[in-house]
Formats: C-alpha cells, sequence, structure tokens
C-alpha cells in the first residue's frame, strides 16, 4: 500500500513553540512538503521546505499556499509587544481564524493551535478573554479534526526579553510543586514539549474538537 504523500502548513515558525516544531516537521517521515507563512524568509534551507512570505492583513490573498493535510498554528503575542488591544486581537484572533477559515475551505483534516490555559471567552481578562473567543470561533468551523494545546508558563529561550515571564520562570519550580492533582494544567511546560505534543496529534486518529493540558502534552 502507498501512503499518501501529506503536505503542512505551519503558521509562526519563528515563535517559540513554532521555532522547536519546524525542525520535528521537516525531520520526521510524516510530510513530505513543510510549509511556513512567515513575514521574512528565514536562514534555514531543506528539500522539504517552502516559504512563503506574507502580508498577514492580507492573508486573503495567499489562498492557494494553504493548501495542506495538516495546518499548524503557533501564532501569538502580547499586549505590550504588539502595542494595543486592537493590535494583539489582531494576531491572537482575527489571524488564526482567517487561517482556520482558508484550511476549511482547502479541505485541511487537522488545524492545531496553540492557545493558553484559562481560555475563556466569559474572562474579565482581556487576553484570556480573546483566547477564547479564537477557540469557539474555530470549534464552530465544522474542520474533521482541531486540536487546541492550552500550555501554563512556557519555558524556553526566547528572542525577546519579557520581564513578566522572566519573574514567572524564576519561580516556577515552585509553581510546579503546587500545580499537582487537577492542578496540573497550571504546571509550566517546555516550548519543545508542546511542540513535540503538536507533532504526535497531527499523526493520531480521531476527529472532532480537542483540547490538550499539560498532562495530555506530556503523554507519549
Amino acid at each position: 500500500m502507498v501512503l499518501k504523500e501529506k503536505t503542512a502548513l505551519l503558521v509562526g515558525a519563528t515563535g517559540l513553540v513554532g521555532g522547536h516544531l519546524l525542525p520535528i516537521l521537516l525531520e520526521q517521515p510524516a510530510y513530505h512538503k513543510v510549509k511556513i507563512f512567515t513575514r521574512r524568509n528565514i536562514q534555514l534551507e531543506h528539500p522539504k521546505l517552502e516559504q512563503i512570505v506574507v502580508d498577514f492583513n492580507q492573508l486573503d490573498q495567499y489562498f492557494d499556499h494553504v493548501q495542506a493535510d495538516h495546518v499548524y498554528c503557533c501564532l501569538g503575542t502580547t499586549i505590550k509587544k504588539a502595542g494595543s488591544k486592537e493590535a494583539f486581537r489582531k494576531v491572537d484572533f482575527e489571524y488564526p481564524l482567517a487561517i482556520a477559515k482558508m484550511a476549511k475551505q482547502c479541505g485541511a483534516s487537522k488545524f492545531l493551535m496553540v492557545t493558553s490555559i484559562g481560555a475563556d471567552s466569559n474572562s474579565s481578562f482581556f487576553y484570556n478573554q480573546v483566547k477564547g473567543n479564537v477557540e469557539e470561533e474555530i470549534k464552530k468551523l465544522g474542520l474533521p479534526s482541531v486540536h487546541l494545546f492550552q500550555p501554563s508558563l512556557l519555558l524556553g529561550s526566547r528572542s525577546e526579553s519579557r520581564p513578566g515571564e522572566s519573574a514567572a520562570i524564576m519561580v516556577s519550580p515552585l509553581i510546579k510543586l503546587i500545580a499537582r492533582g487537577r492542578w496540573s494544567k497550571y504546571s509550566p511546560i517546555q516550548a519543545k514539549d508542546v511542540a513535540a505534543a503538536m507533532y504526535r496529534v497531527g499523526q493520531s486518529q480521531g476527529q472532532g474538537n480537542h483540547v490538550h493540558h499539560f498532562e495530555q502534552m506530556m503523554s507519549k
């Protein structure tokens, strides 16, 4: 039996999780082609890799490039880095939803996205509210398989400084001690472990909407 050659699309390849996921997608045999949406070319060459430099404010212009079996979305920012609530909402709500809609139209069988613990459209916190809203809207699209990954504090080396996260990382061993049982989903997690979980789940069977917390992401 000849296995179907599959294509993966990764959006957010230069972020903390996406930066770990890209080499996994390229090195593992599951995909014959790996496409990435990026604001600028990255210094990487690989026979499987196709880089598409996009204007995220004009995503509909890149519809044909969304043709992929599995779409991995690792977009995300902070309100401080984005500069405003409106700019943050663009990156964390409008862009992922637009990509998910195109993925649905293009016949993608899986859509996998990193959001955040505490995602809740009814939250009084704007960040959590936006994350919850985008999850709800993507679930409504009717994609065959949707996997939402909700990490708590992400550990790993970032290209930019985030003082608040740096402080949290310093106390992460204490958080890990406290986050037991039903609180385990709040455990800090390495970005590389989230990336590995996304790839692993991408190769699994089953349909419908699924949410993955710390324990699910750490299970092999």
